[in-house]
């Protein structure tokens, strides 16, 4: 199982909190690369609910993470 930002920016719009079967449902329903689906079957299912992407990919960058000043623009 491997996440890149192309990848997770499909979950983006998901509706979290979301069980994994929540969102194997919503990247099917929307779309989804094949990729996206086969890394959230890849996943344990212990019935948990995940709040928002970082549950599923601890090192997914937010804003702050990049170095750009919205002010400027």
């Amino acid at each position: 199982m491997y996440w890149t930002l192309e990848l997770a920016s499909h979950l983006e719009d998901a509706p979290w909190p979301a069980t994994r079967d929540e969102l194997i449902d919503f990247a099917i329903r929307s779309g989804s690369p094949l990729e996206v689906i086969e890394n959230l079957q890849a996943m344990e299912d212990e019935g948990e609910t995940y709040e928002a992407i970082d549950d599923i990919w601890p090192d997914y960058p937010r804003k702050d993470d990049f170095l750009f000043n919205e002010d400027e623009y």
